[in-house]
């Protein structure tokens, strides 16, 4: 492969790893550990990521558990969850937080799907985007010849077309994770 294909074969790669990180943070009414990535806690000032502070457990499909390893900071902890817009009200019994994922209501899985496609939709733009610059490189490059970029542009969209594919799969498993009851 030329640099020009390693190059957009990086730029989609990471356009898939973005979608996958959205996905990750939809609330499905499963409980999912990446949904507290985005929360950071007040820890001695420091703001710290929750995951740095507490083990983080999954006893059952709709309950996350945070024991925290440092006690004190379970009221901190509980604080951030509350304060973030995660829309769930946290349970503390001394020892541990416990997050109940209540099952959203259909017309909530509506708009989670319609969210998770929009997500998909900016990947597809991106893998795309991608495609387009590489071409755009292929055609600055005096060093190849004309056929030698028409073989460069086809290897450039297949790997669009793979990556598209790619996306649209992730698609389709999230919104039948989405609408499962």
């Amino acid at each position: 492969m030329s640099e020009h294909t390693d190059e957009a074969e990086l730029r989609m790669e990471k356009s898939l790893e973005s979608l996958q990180y959205n996905f990750g943070r939809v609330r499905t009414g499963r409980a999912n550990p990446h949904i507290l990535d985005s929360i950071k806690v007040d820890y001695y000032g420091v703001p710290t990521p929750i995951t740095q502070l507490a083990g983080v457990k999954v006893p059952e499909a709709s309950m996350l558990v945070i024991e925290p390893w440092d006690r004190s900071s379970l009221n901190n902890i509980e604080k951030a969850i509350r304060q973030s817009d995660l829309g769930i009200t946290p349970s503390n019994d001394g020892r541990a937080i416990r997050l109940p994922f209540p099952q959203p209501t259909e017309e909530r899985r509506k708009e989670l799907v319609r969210d998770c496609k929009q997500y998909a939709e900016e990947a597809r733009i991106s893998v795309r985007n991608a495609r387009k610059d590489a071409n755009r490189a292929i055609d600055r490059d005096e060093e190849l010849s004309e056929d030698q970029q028409n073989v460069e542009k086809k290897k450039i969209q297949k790997l669009t077309d793979e990556y598209v594919g790619k996306i649209d799969v992730l698609l389709k498993q999230k919104t039948a994770e989405v609408m499962e009851i």
